[in-house]
């Protein structure tokens, strides 16, 4: 039996009292949600999961949430390559969903949704500190505004293959971008088996050159939100990711889409990608023998001994402007959709993880083995990423061991600043891997696409700078 999250569930694990608990909390709701006048709807808009079963799990949460607050509650789940193009399209006819959760930072999106400060404060008083780089993928330091509400992220390790690594002398995997470069290279000329990190107009593409970038200690922008792109370091990053391109990718990577890193490796035609763990997921019903091949590293060092993992799935829900109405009932929802993250971490097979790590666990049956000792929601991440639940009969359960500390290795899109306006512009136009990609196909030298890409990124950071919703900062 599966229980949902409830006041009544709430104050009990709590301890906290009814005045805090007007389901929404008198900080951002004017009258107690339990009594509306009439019932309402409620639309909610998010991509079709990479993890099916999360979906299968999450639809009828919703409906019995649904169903407890005498809302009606409408989802719609589409293709995430459509998702960014049918909110903006909803924004400029003024109508549709109440909540749109997106898995980069919307904050191009500020102006067109409602400032959810207090939402985030309540967050924060019923379940502790959020994760900083939640709050650097959902906070503007220059306006002052939530522009959206983070609940959950995704760690993004290396998946490679051990088997592959092994025959060429490095059974761990590969720890380090020179490690990549080698011993992927010898993969590829000795076993005859690519690497997998992408140079196309895509999500991963878009995570995998900010990696680089970061862990080679450069980037788009400095921690107070100045463009530094054109410098040496990434000359030198641009010029490591064609060497890359020439001796381990193959032409198909120009042309990719979010899936094929994953549909390469479970096909078993590449020896490394950076991806989460649900390729890995699939492998295991699909093609077993391939899932127990499959092994994790954390974030790749660069020369001066950084490593950084760029959290491109990072689950921000916005609320539109022309939801207003319907904003109360869209951030109590938030609200126990936190509170039942031990069950969407569960759900999706560990995918996602909270944003709110001390969470308290509800009680009763939560639809998975108990956990000893178990009280908080980084209880159960400490315990399932030590001995994964999901593994396979015979396949070794500390897998995912070098996921545990992703915290000290991911950051967020605009790293070392915040996902302001202007990098969610170039993260959606897709300058970064455009960048690496005209290098890598010999259309250009590093220090000319660098510049060009430096020049596009100052343009758009002149653009939202001129709106005011980046500051002049140091």
């Amino acid at each position: 039996m599966t229980r949902y999250f409830s006041r009544r569930d709430f104050i009990k694990t709590t301890g906290i009292g009814t005045v805090g608990l007007a389901l929404g909390g008198p900080a951002f709701i004017g009258k107690a949600f339990a009594q509306p006048a009439g019932r309402r709807t409620l639309r909610i808009l998010q991509w079709s999961h990479f993890v099916p079963r999360y979906d299968r799990w999450f639809d009828p949460f919703v409906k019995r949430w649904g169903e407890e607050h005498n809302i009606n509650v409408i989802i719609n789940h589409i293709s995430l390559s459509d998702l960014r193009s049918t909110f903006a399209s909803e924004v400029v006819a003024g109508r549709g969903h109440d909540i749109v959760e997106f898995i980069d930072p919307p904050s191009d999106f500020e102006p067109s949704v409602l400032d959810l400060s207090d939402l985030n404060q309540e967050a924060r008083h019923r379940f502790g500190q959020q994760v900083p780089f939640a709050t650097r993928s959902s906070y503007n330091p220059d306006t002052k505004k939530y522009y959206g509400f983070c609940h959950g992220w995704t760690i993004d390790p290396g998946d490679y293959r051990k088997s592959l690594w092994q025959k060429v002398g490095k059974p761990d995997g590969p720890r380090t971008w020179e490690d990549l470069l080698v011993y992927a290279a010898r993969i590829k000329q000795e076993l005859g088996i690519q690497n997998g990190i992408g140079l196309s107009q895509e999500l991963d593409s878009n995570m995998a050159g900010r990696a680089l970038l970061w862990s080679f200690d450069t980037g788009t922008q400095d921690a107070r939100e100045h463009v530094i792109l054109d410098n040496r370091k990434t000359v030198e990053a641009v010029k490591y990711m064609a060497n890359l391109y020439d001796r381990t990718l193959t032409p198909e990577v120009f042309g990719w889409t979010p899936a094929s890193n994953n549909q390469l490796l479970i096909a078993g035609r590449a020896s490394y990608i950076l991806n989460s763990i649900s390729a890995y997921r699939s492998a295991q019903k699909d093609v077993p023998e391939i899932a127990k091949d499959i092994y994790f590293s954390p974030a790749l060092k660069g020369p001066g001994g950084s490593g950084w993992a760029c959290e491109h799935v990072i689950y921000v829900s916005v609320i539109p402007k022309f939801a207003a109405a319907n904003a109360d009932i869209a951030k109590q929802f938030l609200l126990d959709l936190c509170a039942n993250y031990d069950r969407a971490m569960w759900e999706s097979e560990l995918y996602a993880s909270p944003a709110f790590f001390n969470t308290p666990l509800l009680s009763g049956d939560r639809g998975y083995p108990r956990v000893r000792g178990a009280k908080k929601m980084r209880d159960l991440f400490s315990h399932w990423f030590s001995d994964d639940p999901y593994a396979l009969p015979g396949e070794a359960r500390g897998k995912l061991l070098p996921l545990k500390d992703a915290e000290s290795w991911a950051t967020n899109v605009g790293h070392p600043g915040p996902a302001n306006p202007a990098e969610g512009e170039i993260f959606g136009t897709y300058i970064i891997p455009n960048m690496f990609a005209r290098v890598a196909q010999k259309q250009q030298r590093a220090e000319e696409s660098v510049k060009q890409a430096a020049a596009e990124c100052q343009r758009i950071f002149d653009k939202w700078r001129a709106k005011g919703l980046i500051g002049h900062r140091g």
